[in-house]
């Protein structure tokens, strides 16, 4: 390619790039350090729908947004744009990004120095592989074998990696031998530009547990508010008209007011004095017999 058609090529990436920054709310710049290309390709697959997923020189993104005067604040995302980056053009809210983000990550074998993304168990069973050299490499990783028709077999589930572990050479060797894929990689957001605001990462990570618990807590803070308050509302009205309900039916009975509702409550404790009465005379007219007539007897 000669320096005019570089150039020439140069170009029409900025304007292209340019067209993206009009076409959409947000900018995000992810690393793609450790994301390897068979799993760019699948996250593009995934995120197709949601984001526009660019890879190209910071260069030419910052000559980009160096011309685009409309944008306020554009050039305030220069500083996050060192390093290897993919850029993702989307109309999202950039923390639904992060959370799909968060979804759309791949599993993949591991590589020496990989960290495990799971606790690794590698199930008793058929490995489906001939005895020879496997053997001492998966002694060497702590599984324990034996051989069975051919086939050497691991004789018992077992934990070769916990979650944050490091990977080492002989551990990734085995399990990819096994088909086991112990890294999740994906892409994480460095910085978001989103209509005139520079979000970094920091700012991004959201803890989902920790929110739900903050709303629920909000919630049942709220409902309690309104019901001691009385002040209705459609998701407190059938619990008001319950409690209301309890507290007439209560003052009904003490006050001894005969209603349809209370008629049957009225009945029953009646027939319980009935009883209690009829038990506590009974009591009395055995302590009231003569000791001489029971002697007669």
């Amino acid at each position: 390619m000669t320096l005019r058609q570089a150039t020439l090529a140069k170009a029409e990436a900025v304007q292209e790039i340019k067209s993206f920054l009009q076409q959409y709310n947000a900018l995000g710049v992810a690393s793609l350090q450790k994301v390897r290309a068979a799993q760019l390709q699948e996250l593009k697959r995934k995120l197709e729908k949601s984001a526009y997923l660019l890879v190209v020189k910071n260069s030419i993104i910052k000559r980009a947004i160096a011309e685009c005067k409309d944008k306020p604040r554009l050039e305030n995302l220069e500083e996050h744009l060192a390093g290897s980056n993919i850029y993702l053009f989307t109309n999202l809210n950039p923390f639904k990004l992060v959370l799909l983000l968060e979804k759309s990550r791949v599993k993949t074998t591991a590589k020496a120095g990989d960290t495990a993304a799971f606790d690794v168990t590698i199930s008793s069973g058929n490995t489906g592989l001939p005895p020879g050299p496997i053997i001492s490499q998966f002694t060497a990783v702590g599984l324990p074998t034996r051989i069975e028709s051919g086939s050497v077999y691991v004789s018992r589930d077992t934990l070769v990696a916990k979650k944050g572990d490091v990977i080492t050479a002989r551990l990734a060797a085995v399990l990819s031998k096994l088909g086991i894929k112990p890294v999740e990689v994906g892409l994480t957001l460095k910085a978001v530009y989103d209509e005139g605001l520079i979000i970094v990462e920091e700012q991004l990570r959201v803890d989902l547990g920790e929110v739900r618990r903050s709303v629920e807590e909000a919630h049942a803070y709220a409902f309690n508010l309104s019901v001691n308050a009385a002040y209705p509302l459609p998701e407190n009205i059938v619990f008001l008209l319950q409690t209301a309900h309890q507290k007439a039916y209560g003052l009904a009975l003490n006050a001894g007011i005969l209603t349809p509702d209370t008629v049957v409550d009225f009945i029953r404790r009646a027939h319980t004095e009935m009883l209690s009465l009829s038990a506590r005379l009974a009591t009395v007219n055995e302590k009231t017999v003569p000791a001489s007539s029971v002697q007669k007897g």
